[in-house]
């Protein structure tokens, strides 16, 4: 199958994940349908697989035809929704791949990369009416601080938000380019590279709200997978991969809400990564980290 997004550490995610080849399971960031696709060929014909994206050029792109196949645009946060709706309440096994697909990276439209100059957008789900120019017109000083510190790990945050507080006295800052040539970043290609990416990457956090989308997502997952069940996560950036290590490991997820009984059991005690050569394969893959447990 050629895929419009190369889903990463297929064969490691997959072969952890199933359990029962019987069963019920989720894949809850279709994206380009890769992992779908994989997890189909490892299943019986008994069996059942759930898949959901925010996203719809992703829901108009698939390209699977398999009655034990159900795809829904929604967000992962609506996971029970959408199995209550189908009169599902436990699953075998869930697969998260939070990264942000080569479909809507690659689009010069979707203001995702900086690598095209276009309005600042990166809403994952189109329908949304909230996009990064809202946060980076609307926003204070102080919210401005925190996504770049929280999201981006910026020590120098403060500048950040500074420099585009005080580009949008004069003007809004609309267009990628506009929030790029805010910026002079000295050293090399890769250190201008890597600046840019944590830039967008913190904005993008902030437009999907993806850190309190992904605690919900973690909640509802322990609640619906049955014991021995598996959920497999992949995450990008050390933002994301704490909040998953902390929860999967220890039960923990806020404040707030810790689990005296801790929910999963670890797999494998540190995170699989991509081999060598998926990483040449897929230059995209060399930040992916695969952490898998099992319901308690």
């Amino acid at each position: 199958m050629n895929f419009h997004h190369k889903p990463v550490l297929i064969k490691e995610s997959i072969e952890n994940l199933i359990t029962d080849q019987d069963g019920i399971y989720v894949d809850a960031t279709f994206g380009g349908g890769g992992h779908s696709y994989a997890i189909l060929n490892k299943l019986n014909q008994k069996a059942t697989l759930i898949a959901l994206d925010q996203d719809k050029e992703s829901i108009k792109k698939n390209f699977i035809i398999d009655e034990r196949f159900h795809l829904f645009h929604n967000n992962f946060i609506h996971i029970r929704d959408i199995l209550n709706h189908n009169k599902i309440d436990k699953v075998s096994g869930i697969l998260a791949d939070l990264g942000i697909s080569s479909l809507q990276m690659d689009n010069p439209i979707r203001g995702f990369s900086n690598r095209f100059n276009c309005l600042l957008d990166m809403r994952m789900n189109t329908e949304s009416l909230y996009s990064a120019q809202n946060v980076l017109n609307e926003y204070s000083k102080q919210e401005l601080f925190h996504i770049f510190y929280e999201y981006g790990e910026f020590k120098n945050a403060q500048k950040i938000a500074d420099k585009i507080l005080k580009k949008r006295l004069k003007k809004n800052i609309t267009t990628t380019w506009d929030l790029v040539h805010l910026f002079f970043v000295k050293g090399s290609f890769k250190k201008r590279k890597r600046f840019f990416a944590r830039l967008f990457q913190s904005i993008r956090i902030e437009v999907n709200n993806e850190i309190n989308v992904l605690k919900n997502f973690l909640l509802e997952s322990s609640k619906i997978i049955l014991p021995k069940g598996r959920i497999a996560v992949i995450s990008y950036h050390s933002v994301e991969d704490r909040i998953v290590k902390y929860f999967l490991k220890k039960g923990i997820i806020t404040n707030q809400i810790n689990f005296q009984t801790i929910p999963f059991r670890m797999i494998h005690k540190k995170a699989i990564k991509p081999s060598f050569q998926e990483i040449i394969n897929n230059p995209r893959s060399r930040s992916a980290k695969l952490r898998i447990a099992e319901k308690t």
